[in-house]
């Protein structure tokens, strides 16, 4: 029998799994809920933490990252440095199956709003090396 270390629903997330605007638990075929395993199981956990505003899961109040924090700010170094902050401070209390490689964030060359951030990152119990990529909208959102 063929038994994985992770699992979880399949959550379809906009902009970063599918073109399609639809987010919500994936189905299967079957008529069931899809299930990602494994390394994408970790990497979904990590997308999901970091979209997620604290105050948003009723029996987490606390779970989620700041990045919200950064709307309406400007976007330099400064910005950058929190957004960094914010990031790494939600993944040491929430995700402790990952080390984290690399952290970095970054003005976007194509649309000033954006500040991209890149997080590579090994998971402990199999030695494997992923990464990350997303962008802040910092004129109104996660995107």
């Amino acid at each position: 029998m063929n038994t994985h270390r992770y699992r979880a629903w399949h959550f379809m997330l906009p902009d970063l799994d599918t073109a399609e605007d639809w987010a919500g638990l994936n189905l299967a075929l079957t008529g069931g809920i899809d299930l990602v395993e494994e390394h994408d199981s970790v990497r979904q956990a990590i997308v999901l933490l970091l979209s997620t505003v604290p105050g948003e899961c009723v029996m987490r109040p606390d779970y989620g990252c700041e990045l919200h924090r950064l709307v309406f700010s400007p976007n330099d170094d400064t910005t950058a440095g929190l957004a960094m902050h914010y990031v790494r401070q939600a993944l040491d209390r929430w995700e402790r199956r990952i080390d984290i490689r690399r952290l970095d964030a970054a003005r976007c060359d194509g649309n000033p709003a954006l500040l991209e951030i890149t997080l590579e990152y090994r998971v402990r119990a199999t030695q494997r090396d992923d990464a990350v990529g997303f962008a802040v909208d910092l004129t109104g959102g996660l995107s």
